[in-house]
């Protein structure tokens, strides 16, 4: 019998997580709250060759650089439409952009034939026991799992439940931000523009794949909000409240908003955990070291997924031993990663009209963006093991697998 991992979050770092563990031998199960995986959503990109290594370990790089959007240019406006700053495809687009959605899909694709996905349904309970963690669910019957690993998200059920409150643990970086899908009523080409005033950006942008739809992004500036996180009605009502009184396209957006079936909506926030494990349940990506946008959150995930089932299966199933290595390797390189959320609502909008002028300023020169680029890639960039080689005759010789779990147990 081989060693039980439940897997909270079915986004990013929890299927990439399946999968790795599927590929070592373990009996994987993910539990995820939506009733199906999530659709839509902001591009994500990798970038450097860190991210770009262990999505080709993974066997999937080709799949998304099939996939790739080519990078979103995005352009910053006034009330009347005049543009201020331009920045280019690759400025945001790293090595490889694709679509929430699509990787999503990927992953979790790859990761089907070695784990079983519980959609609709959540943790409510989770008790340590001598032997392991004895699990209730929402829906599904009680049950025992030798570990679980918490890669559901900056809003961390597992967190809470096994580490403490989320405010512990989450801090507001004093902005907010929101996307949606509408019609493409503008005419708009793929890429991005928007209206640029003090604390406040509202950009739209057509579909990559799907030029008679476009996308939403609204970010501004506030102090933390009290509101239902599952209420979409009153988080559309901040939206409108944010934004009324300005011009350009605005009002039509804000039109749009009222008919949107589905609305992304958080805080700029970040987590962070003073230790990532507690027992015998870890976190994983944006649970344990997290930032809402702007933080390489996604590629950071993949990569910490890839370490952290790598330590499981190097290990042989030892999470004390495990848990710690995967700490002591990726902690370091997730706080640098994480850095680049703190400055992303001022950089989006900057919060006086001074600041935007700076910004725009520094911004229209090449050659700072070109700064910038090579500095995000070195920031992503570290040396890791390599577990495909290291791992790939101990699977094969049965070393790893059901072996792993009798020598858990001794």
């Amino acid at each position: 019998m081989s060693i039980k991992v439940l897997i909270s979050g079915a986004s990013i770092a929890g299927p990439a997580l399946a999968y790795w563990l599927g590929r070592y031998g373990f009996e994987t199960t993910v539990v995820e709250l939506a009733p199906a995986l999530r659709g839509g959503g902001q591009a994500v990109d990798f970038r450097g060759r860190t991210h770009l290594t262990v999505l080709e370990r993974m066997g999937v790089l080709d799949e998304l650089r099939a996939l790739d959007t080519g990078g979103s240019p995005m352009t910053f406006v006034d009330r009347r439409g005049r543009q201020l700053l331009r920045l280019p495809a690759d400025f945001a687009g790293g090595d490889v952009e694709v679509p929430r959605g699509e990787l999503a899909q990927v992953l979790h694709r790859r990761s089907l034939p070695h784990t079983e996905y519980l959609f609709g349904d959540s943790i409510t309970a989770l008790e340590e026991t001598p032997t392991g963690v004895r699990v209730a669910f929402r829906n599904a019957a009680p049950s025992e799992f030798d570990l679980v690993i918490g890669a559901d998200g900056l809003h961390s059920n597992v967190r809470r439940l096994a580490f403490g409150p989320e405010e512990d643990y989450v801090r507001h970086l004093g902005y907010y931000a929101a996307t949606w899908q509408l019609p493409n009523y503008l005419g708009l080409p793929p890429g991005s523009v928007g209206l640029n005033v003090p604390g406040r950006l509202a950009a739209v942008g057509a579909d990559h794949r799907d030029p008679t739809r476009a996308g939403a992004f609204f970010v501004f500036a506030s102090t933390e909000l009290r509101y239902d996180r599952h209420d979409v009605a009153q988080q559309k009502a901040l939206i409108q409240d944010a934004f009324a009184g300005l011009g350009w396209e605005v009002p039509g957006l804000l039109e749009s908003l009222r008919q949107a079936p589905e609305l992304y909506f958080d805080s700029i926030s970040r987590a962070d955990v003073p230790a990532w494990s507690t027992g015998r349940i870890a976190l994983l990506g944006d649970a344990a070291c997290g930032a809402t946008i702007g933080g390489m959150g996604t590629g950071t995930a993949v990569v910490a997924a890839y370490v952290l089932a790598g330590e499981l299966a190097r290990a042989g199933g030892d999470h004390r031993t495990a848990f710690a290595r995967y700490e002591h390797t990726v902690r370091d390189y997730a706080q640098g990663c994480q850095k680049g959320g703190d400055r992303t609502g001022p950089f989006l909008a900057p919060g006086t009209a001074t600041g935007l002028r700076v910004r725009n300023g520094l911004l229209n020169r090449r050659w700072i963006l070109d700064r910038m680029l090579e500095m995000g890639k070195q920031v992503s960039s570290v040396d890791l093991p390599d577990y495909t080689t290291e791992l790939s005759n101990a699977v094969a010789s049965g070393v790893l697998g059901g072996g792993v779990a009798a020598r858990h147990r001794r």
